[in-house]
C-alpha cells in the first residue's frame, strides 16, 4: 500500500456531527430493532433471509461497544487527560446520560406488566418478568455478578457494562495517551486478544460469549480497543478516498462472512475497518437530519424491547383471536419496527431531551462552583 495514503499528520480528520459517524450510530440502533424484533414475525427471518439477523446481537452489540470507546475517546480524551475535565466530571456526565431514560423506561416496563396482568393479560413467557431479577437490573449492577438482570428490559446489560467502562476511562487514558499511535493500536488489538484467550483458557468459551452477568469483563476490551483505535485516527491521518472504499469493503465483507459463521475476529476487525473508516472521512457537508437521527440511537436503543413487548402483546393476542393470515401478520409486523422508531423519536423530543437539558444546566453550574472553590481555595490558604 503506497505510505502517502497514511501519514503522520498534524491535521487528521476532526471528528465532526452529521456525517458518517452519526449516520453509523443510527443504522446500527436500527438494526438493533430489527434483530429484536426478527423473531415475532411469523417466521424467524434469520431462518429465510440471512443469518446475520440472528447473529445481530453478537455483531451489534461488539459495533457499540467499540464506538462508544471510539467516540468518547475523541470527544473527551484529551480534556480528561489534561485535567479540563476531572475523572468525577466524566462519569458524572456519562452516569447520568444513560441512567434516565433507562429508568423511565425500566419503570414503564413494570406499570405495562402490572396494568395487562390486572387486565387479565398475562405475559406469553413470565420467565422473562421474574420480580426477582428486576432490582439488579434497575440498578445496572447485572454486569457485574450480581444476581438478576435475566429478563425485562434485558438489553440493558451492556448499559451497565459500559458504567464499569467509563469508571476506568480516565485511567486507561493516562497510560494510552504516553503511546504512539502504531504502539495504541497494537495494544488495543493485544488486549482484546489477550481477554479472548484467557476466556477461552479458563471459561471454556470466547470472551464475547461472557454471560450477561459478566457482561463488563466482555464489554472492557472492546472498549479499550475502540479507544486505541481513537487514539491511532487522531495522529495518523489516512486518505478519505482510501477510507470510503474500506468502509465500504469492510461492510460488504462482514455481510458476506456472515453467511458461513460468527467468524468473531475477522468481524471484529471488519467492525474496527467500519469505524476507522468513517471517522477518517471529513464532513464536508453536515446533514442535521443524520445528526438528529443520530442523537435519537439512544432512545431507540433503550426504548425499543419495551415497544417490542407491549405491540407483540396486542398483536399475537388479536392474531391468535382472530386468526389473522400471514400477511396481515407481516403488515403488522413492519407497523411494530416503525412503531419503535416512531416511539424512540417521540421519546427522545418530549422527554430523554429535556431531562438531558436539565442535567447539563446542573452540570456545569456544579463545574462553575468547583472552579470557584478551586481558584478561592489557594487564596483564602495564603490569607490564613
Amino acid at each position: 500500500m503506497p505510505w502517502t495514503l497514511i501519514s503522520n499528520r498534524n491535521e487528521t480528520t476532526p471528528i465532526a456531527r452529521g456525517g458518517w459517524l452519526d449516520a453509523l450510530r443510527f443504522i446500527v440502533a436500527f438494526l438493533i430493532i430489527l434483530h429484536h424484533f426478527q423473531a415475532a414475525g411469523p417466521f424467524p427471518l434469520a431462518e429465510h433471509l440471512h443469518p446475520v439477523f440472528e447473529r445481530g446481537g453478537f455483531l451489534l452489540t461488539n459495533f457499540f461497544l467499540i464506538d462508544s470507546g471510539y467516540v468518547l475517546m475523541r470527544v473527551y480524551g484529551a480534556a480528561v487527560d489534561k485535567g479540563r475535565m476531572s475523572p468525577t466530571d466524566f462519569f458524572l456526565k456519562r452516569f447520568l446520560r444513560v441512567t434516565p431514560a433507562h429508568l423511565i423506561m425500566g419503570l414503564s416496563l413494570v406499570a405495562l406488566v402490572l396494568l395487562s396482568t390486572a387486565a387479565g393479560v398475562t405475559p406469553r413467557n413470565p420467565e422473562w418478568f421474574r420480580w426477582d431479577q428486576l432490582p439488579a437490573q434497575l440498578l445496572l449492577l447485572q454486569s457485574y455478578g450480581v444476581y438478576g438482570g435475566l429478563g425485562w428490559n434485558a438489553p440493558t446489560w451492556s448499559i451497565s457494562a459500559l458504567i464499569g467502562c467509563y469508571l476506568c476511562f480516565p485511567w486507561i487514558i493516562r497510560g494510552l495517551m504516553r503511546l504512539g499511535p502504531w504502539a495504541a493500536l497494537a495494544a488495543g488489538i493485544g488486549v482484546y486478544l489477550v481477554a479472548n484467550q484467557l476466556c477461552w483458557s479458563l471459561l471454556g468459551y470466547p470472551v464475547y460469549q461472557m454471560p450477561m452477568g459478566y457482561g463488563f469483563i466482555r464489554a472492557l476490551p472492546l472498549f479499550f480497543l475502540g479507544m486505541a483505535l481513537a487514539w491511532f485516527a487522531q495522529k495518523i491521518w489516512i486518505n478519505p478516498r482510501l477510507a470510503g472504499w474500506a468502509g465500504i469493503a469492510a461492510a460488504v465483507g462482514l455481510a458476506v462472512v456472515q453467511n458461513f459463521d460468527k467468524h468473531a475476529l475477522i468481524s471484529l476487525s471488519l467492525i474496527s475497518i467500519i469505524i476507522l473508516a468513517a471517522g477518517a472521512v471529513p464532513v464536508t457537508r453536515p446533514s442535521k437530519l443524520v445528526e438528529k437521527a443520530a442523537q435519537v440511537s439512544f432512545s431507540m436503543f433503550i426504548s425499543n424491547e419495551v415497544v417490542r413487548i407491549a405491540w407483540f402483546g396486542v398483536v399475537n393476542v388479536a392474531a391468535a383471536r382472530f386468526a389473522l393470515s400471514e400477511p396481515v401478520q407481516w403488515v403488522l409486523w413492519a407497523m411494530g419496527v416503525a412503531a419503535a422508531v416512531g416511539f424512540a423519536f417521540a421519546f427522545h423530543f418530549a422527554i430523554d431531551n429535556p431531562v438531558q437539558a436539565r442535567i447539563r444546566t446542573w452540570l456545569k453550574s456544579r463545574r462553575g462552583r468547583t472552579v470557584v472553590r478551586v481558584e478561592a481555595g489557594p487564596v483564602i490558604s495564603i490569607d490564613g
